[in-house]
């Protein structure tokens, strides 16, 4: 194994990643199209702050012990 970093294009081309993606039904589209939409999240979503801004927010708060 190299220690190189592989483009999603080269992954997805990658002989084992197709026989695994194959085994699972699983699109190259469908991999494209999530990542994606993970990448850029819907301006309706709500986004939440991470949890470490949250227990620190509660703790400050005293709403949690």
């Amino acid at each position: 194994m190299n220690d190189t970093i592989n483009t999603l294009e080269e992954l997805l081309g990658d002989p084992m990643i197709q026989l695994v993606m194959a085994r699972d039904r699983v699109r190259p589209e469908e991999v494209r199209m999530l990542l994606e939409r993970v990448r850029r999240p819907s301006l309706d979503e709500t986004r939440l702050p991470p949890p470490h801004v949250i227990a620190r927010t509660c703790q400050k708060l005293w709403l949690c012990s």
